[in-house]
């Protein structure tokens, strides 16, 4: 649960996230149903810090932007019920509020626990899909893989602290798709560790760390071939890259040196700004007014919807 307020401007007056790590932690991932009850505990705790903090009444806001999709839809309700953006839209805006040279056109990388799509930003238009995954998302594999591995939930922060100490070159997994396309796939990577482990049996921590390495690197060379071939295909020299995996070390280090080498402008927002928050939120719901768009009060939930549904 999130609640931030923002001026048209970009600036970030204040922006406070409740975290469920503790809700789930147990379960190794999200359940709707919690996640949904934590919402109604939560929300309005949470909406008057943000208030407080930017020193901001209600009747002065210009405009309330929610999530409505896509998502979990129990959780996507209790901000409707009581608030009455399309939540990539967030994701993808949150990149241009820490970063003045990142202004479209520009290639959108947003890799996270339910999403992994490549997008191109133009001005004034909705974000245009070039390719997305097959099946799982990226984070989701993270999670996924974690759980294979006896490690804690979230699974991208313990796969990286894992892998600070392993040996990527112990396990050659394989890069789905990279060689095709700009849409990805990660459930035969996710099933390559799964046979790593089922053949090692017992894990020690060494093996563990060996499995983590060489499964993020895997994971991120997929992601680096892609963003560059999409940048290549489409004549752009500016990436952004969004998401809960926008925080992976090992991406961003190999995407700097990408751009370097290849002389592009790469775009990460802030750590706190990477996973799901309210700021990008807020901020994308400032860019739809500026253009025009809003909606009524009888806005509907989706777990499921083109992100160019948001500017219709």
């Amino acid at each position: 649960m999130a609640a931030a307020v923002v001026r048209h401007d970009g600036e970030i007056l204040s922006s406070v996230v409740q975290g469920q790590e503790d809700v789930h932690r147990a379960y190794g991932g999200v359940v709707p149903e919690l996640a949904s009850r934590d919402h109604v505990r939560t929300i309005s705790r949470v909406v008057e810090r943000a208030l407080g903090e930017a020193g901001v009444e209600p009747g002065s806001l210009g405009g309330i932007a929610v999530t409505a999709e896509p998502g979990l839809m129990g959780s996507l309700l209790v901000g409707l019920s009581f608030a009455k953006v399309h939540h990539l839209v967030g994701h993808l805006v949150s990149a241009e509020l820490s970063d003045s040279e990142l202004v479209p056109p520009y290639l959108g990388l947003v890799v996270s626990g339910g999403h992994t799509a490549l997008y191109r930003i133009e001005a004034g238009v909705a974000p245009c899909c070039l390719g997305e995954t097959r099946d799982d998302a990226v984070g989701e594999a993270f999670d996924k893989v974690a759980v294979l591995l006896g490690l804690p939930y979230p699974g991208g922060p313990a796969i990286s602290k894992a892998a600070e100490s392993g040996d990527e070159r112990a396990e050659d997994f394989p890069r789905p798709m990279a060689n095709r396309g700009l849409d990805f796939s990660f459930s035969g990577l996710k099933t390559a560790v799964a046979l790593a482990v089922e053949r090692r049996g017992a894990l020690g921590e060494d093996e563990r760390a060996d499995l983590a390495a060489s499964f993020e690197a895997a994971a991120v060379d997929v992601l680096v071939t892609k963003a560059r071939r999409a940048l290549e295909d489409e004549g752009l020299g500016r990436l952004a890259v969004v998401g809960g995996v926008a925080a992976n070390q090992r991406l961003r280090a190999r995407l700097a040196q990408a751009g370097r080498h290849g002389r592009f402008h790469v775009s990460f927002p802030p750590l706190a700004l990477c996973t799901d928050n309210a700021a990008m939120i807020a901020a994308a719901g400032a860019r739809l007014l500026e253009q025009g768009v809003e909606h009524p009060l009888s806005l509907a939930a989706f777990s499921r919807i083109p992100i160019d549904a948001a500017f219709a």
